[in-house]
């Protein structure tokens, strides 16, 4: 009877084992499952996103942040599934972006205003800017446009009577000063800024380029206007309703992306999501 007993109990350490076993390896392995979302960004200023990274880590997500260059490639890159979401641009250059590429990458989550500012090498104020001097904006649309806005809004030109939302330097009616308008793709105008009087230069490369805000002869007013200018988070349009990407924009878009925000960029960005106008 013993020896039956000694038998059983043993059966039973042995069963207890083999569970203990199964639950340790079944733990193990949905610990370890992850999903990557490859995120496209332009700039290589990314402290924000790889703060927001950090976050989505323990919610079993890497977000693998890819780098690129231009404004131009990073629409092209999610299109064609290289990367699953992209972070640069704002709505009127993502409208503009698939009206002329038939697409419909769709946004799926506000980010920040990023006021674009005027600076100079040469010169310490606009008032100092002369006749015939040359100022180098965006050769985007969008950013073209706004820039164009900045300069209007300075009192250096005036815009034909008619003019759309997107105006071009044929719009302009009146340029006092004659300024020379260069148009350049937004990653050379940081590097350019010798060649020129003054450039007019969005946010993001600005501060990729370590420009200092504080030395700017102008940045632009953040107003219900604005609300156009505001970047966003996008993917194609069939992922919308995708769970995980949902997280990143709700990873995004906490009161902790604010205080991390401020420290590190202080006013020149401006959280989105939920601003008041």
């Amino acid at each position: 009877m013993k020896k039956v007993l000694k038998t059983l109990a043993l059966a039973a350490v042995l069963s207890l084992g083999l569970v203990l076993a199964a639950c340790g390896k079944s733990n193990s392995s949905a610990s370890s499952k992850s999903t990557t979302v490859k995120l496209g960004v332009v700039g290589s200023d990314n402290r924000l996103w790889q703060h927001v990274a950090q976050k989505l880590k323990k919610q079993g997500i890497t977000l693998k942040i890819v780098e690129f260059s231009d404004y131009n490639t990073p629409n092209t890159a999610l299109a064609d599934g290289d990367v699953d979401l992209n972070a640069f641009q704002h709505q009127f250059f993502l409208d503009d972006w698939n009206k002329k590429h038939n697409q419909n990458l769709t946004s799926i989550g506000k980010t920040v205003i990023a006021p674009m500012a005027i600076f100079s090498k040469k010169i310490t104020k606009l008032s100092q800017l002369k006749k015939g001097d040359t100022v180098s904006i965006p050769n985007d649309a969008t950013n073209e446009a706004r820039a164009l806005e900045l300069l209007k809004t300075n009192g250096f030109i005036t815009f034909k009577p008619g003019t759309g939302n997107l105006p071009t330097p044929t719009d302009i009616k009146t340029n006092k000063l004659g300024l020379k308008i260069k148009l350049l793709d937004a990653a050379q105008l940081p590097t350019t800024l010798q060649d020129v009087d003054a450039s007019v230069i969005n946010e993001g490369v600005a501060l990729n380029a370590k420009l200092d805000f504080d030395k700017a002869l102008d940045i632009e007013k953040v107003t219900k206007s604005s609300i156009p200018w505001i970047n966003i988070i996008v993917a194609k349009k069939k992922d919308v309703n995708n769970k995980v990407y949902k997280k990143v924009v709700k990873a995004y878009q906490t009161q902790d992306t604010k205080d991390y925000m401020k420290k590190l960029y202080g006013k020149t960005e401006i959280p989105a999501w939920d601003v008041k106008f």
